[in-house]
Parts: structure tokens; sequence; C-alpha cells
């Protein structure tokens, strides 16, 4: 361990596995990503992300040069508006976004964003080998994957989300807690025969809409793609396909787990598309119609998690990163760029002690103890949200909601 010859077992290929990865490579460190979906895309994981000044960071720094120019030809244009409303879409708040933000990361798509970090790692991920297990010894660790198989590694980040392998060997009794509350996905096109789908003040904003009745919340905004991504894959990533290519509306209703009618069986994404039009009968027409012309096969279906803080690290050459170790409430954009900003931070500690020759141990104890601290603010941030949000009192959800600026003003994209 600590020489060059290194060796790094990534278990799962999301967006923080793969940035992590394209670092090490970049660096010249032997790294495999082990990924229990058969492909990239054959589960929906959401869609637009916003890529805030931590993600920025961590991809320009993780990336390749010329990986980094072409997320950001695609990213849609920063600044705007945020707009909380009640759920006739009338103004509550309007948060002012800074439109002169560095580096050209904007909006993503989250399956454009990862075919861009599978580029260059074709021989290094490994789909339909999920992580299943980890132990390790005084040579380094061992990772178990789905199909019986095994890889002896110097050592093993689990990147694996929410529900996490390897999470109870390293942090037993961490199980992210539920919220009670759920979360459907979806997504339509914005433009329909030849009709754009958001009202012509909401076409730079981003809306969160609170319902009157209690946990009831309905987000949307568009995924306008900076250049259009099938133009600048083949400028800058020829061989390269891009995934999506259209732009699009993103929308979320928030409820009640109670409220759902699927708690004894698993639904199929037309029947989720169904239940959301039965979500929003008291929201303004311009959602209703969203979900009425959704695409019904991209409806998915979230628990609202948020993972306890650690007590202690059980293993030393294994580490978590991302939702494995910090599940957090999608509110506040703080979970994707919490991952690449985790990314970043251990690729630093594992790179420097490669190169200083320092045990890797060293590395990820240091990681941890840094990472921690912040990654637990943004879940106390956003389980706040959260409940700010869904809560019984309607007067007291308006107070709440109308500190937000002054809780969380900050320069987003």
């Amino acid at each position: 361990m600590g020489t060059n010859r290194s060796s790094i077992a990534i278990a799962g290929a999301g967006l923080a596995g793969l940035c992590l990865a394209q670092s090490l490579h970049k660096a010249g460190i032997e790294v495999q990503v082990y990924e229990r979906d058969s492909g990239p895309f054959v589960r929906r994981q959401g869609y637009r992300i916003t890529v805030d000044k931590h993600g920025r960071a961590a991809l320009r720094q993780c990336v390749p040069a010329e990986l980094f120019e072409l997320i950001s030809a695609v990213a849609g244009a920063p600044g705007g508006y945020f707009r909380i409303t009640n759920k006739d879409l009338r103004d509550a708040i309007t948060l002012h976004f800074d439109e002169n933000v560095p580096d050209g990361a904007g909006q993503m798509d989250r399956q454009t964003l990862r075919t861009i970090l599978l580029r260059g790692l074709e021989d290094r991920v490994h789909f339909g080998k999920g992580a299943v297990g980890v132990e390790e010894d005084r040579d380094g660790a061992v990772l178990h994957l789905a199909d019986g198989s095994s890889t002896r590694t110097d050592l093993v980040v689990g990147a694996d989300g929410i529900g996490s392998a390897l999470r109870a060997a390293t942090l037993p009794d961490h199980e992210p807690i539920d919220s009670g509350m759920r979360a459907l996905y979806g997504r339509t096109p914005l433009q329909i025969r030849g009709r754009c789908m958001v009202p012509p003040a909401l076409t730079k904003s981003g809306v969160l809409a609170v319902g009157d009745r209690p946990g009831r919340c309905a987000f949307f905004t568009s995924m306008r793609f900076g250049e259009q991504p099938a133009a600048a894959f083949e400028r800058l990533a020829p061989g390269t396909r891009a995934p999506v290519d259209d732009d699009y509306v993103m929308w979320g209703l928030v409820f009640p787990g109670a409220d759902s009618p699927f708690t004894d069986r698993q639904p199929t994404p037309p029947q989720l598309d169904e239940f959301a039009g039965t979500l929003v009968g008291e929201f303004h027409p311009a959602v209703q119609e969203l979900i009425a012309e959704s695409q019904p096969e991209y409806t998915m279906e979230v628990k609202l998690m948020a993972a306890p803080r650690p007590r202690g690290w059980r293993m030393s050459r294994v580490t978590l990163m991302g939702d494995a170790v910090h599940a957090m409430p999608p509110v506040g954009a703080h979970g994707g760029n919490t991952a690449l900003r985790d990314a970043a931070l251990l690729a630093t500690k594992l790179e420097h002690a490669v190169a200083q020759g320092d045990p890797l141990e060293h590395a990820l104890s240091a990681y941890q103890a840094e990472m921690v601290p912040y990654a637990f603010r943004a879940v106390g941030d956003a389980t706040k949200q959260l409940r700010r949000l869904t809560g019984s009192n309607p007067v007291q959800r308006w107070v709440l909601l109308r500190a937000l600026p002054r809780l969380h003003r900050v320069t987003v994209l």
C-alpha cells in the first residue's frame, strides 16, 4: 500500500462514483468500478439537477479538460429565479440567482452528465456486478459481488446509493430514517404541439408550490440545454451518443406516504403517472396540464429519507460517499452536489497519499473527518426544509417559508 501501484475499487457507477474514478484514472491510479445495474440507463435515477459551486469545482477538478468543456457546453444557463408559491402559483417568495457564475456549468440533465462521466472509463466500469459485501485484512480489502465473484484491492469505496450493500459493514446501525414522505418525479416535453408547457413568466424559474393539504407540494423547472447535446457530443465526444436531446420540464410531487395507494404492491410507471394526476387536483391548471401531458414511462417514486450522523467507522480500508453515507431529502439541491464534493475531496486525499507514499488508511480517515461536518450540515438543512414545507400547521408553514431567504440565501446555479 501507499505506492503508485495502489488499486481502488468503487461500488456504484452513479455521478459521484464516476467522478472519483475519473480523477483517480487521470492521476494514474488503478481503479475499477462495479455497478449492479446491467447498463447505465436501465433504471430511472432522476432528471435535471442543479450544479452549485461545490459541484462545479468537483467536476472541474476531477474530469479531463475536454470532458469539462462538454459539460459546460450542454449545461443549461445559470441565473434566473426560484419561486415559492401557493397552490395557485401566486408568489410568496422570489429568490434571485446570480447569472454571472464562473466555470460554465449550470443546470444538468443527469443522464447526460453520467454519459459524459463514463467516457474514457468504458473498460473500467463493470455493469451487472453489484457489491453485496466487503471484508478487510492486513493486506487490503475484498469486495464481494452479486454474481459470486470477488475482487481484492487496496481500498473499497462504497458509492452505491441509499440502498448501499456496504453500509452495514462500514457504519453499523446507520440505516437512513424514513421521513414518512414520498415524492413522484416525472418529465414533460417543454414543447408540445408548438406550445411551451411553462407559462412565460416562469420560463427561467424553478417553482415550488405549497398545497393547502398538509404534506402536499408540487415542484417544476425547465431543463433547457445550452447547446443541444447531439451536436455538442459530435463536436467534443465523437463516437459517444447523447442520451437526451430535447428540452423538457422536470416535475416532482411531494405527499405523505400514507396517501399512497401502492402500500401493498409495486406500481408501474403508468400507474404512478395516473396517481400523480390525482395529487394535483387542488393546484393551478398549469401544474395539472404538466402532469396530464407527461411521459408516463418516466414517472418514478422515491421515499424521502435522512441518514443519521456516523458515530464511528468500523473499517479502515473501506469508506462511503454520497447517498451511501449521507442520504437526505431532495430539497435545496444539496444531495448531488454534496456527493460530487465527496468525490473531489476523496480524490485529493487518495492522490496525495499515493504520490507521497503515505498509508491509504490515513487518507480515508482524513476524508471522513472533513466530509462528515459539511455533509451532515446539508442533511440537517434539507431535513429542516422538508419539515417546513410539509408541516401540518398551514400558518406556521408560511411563516417558516418566509424565513428561507434569510436561512439559505446562497448563490446557486
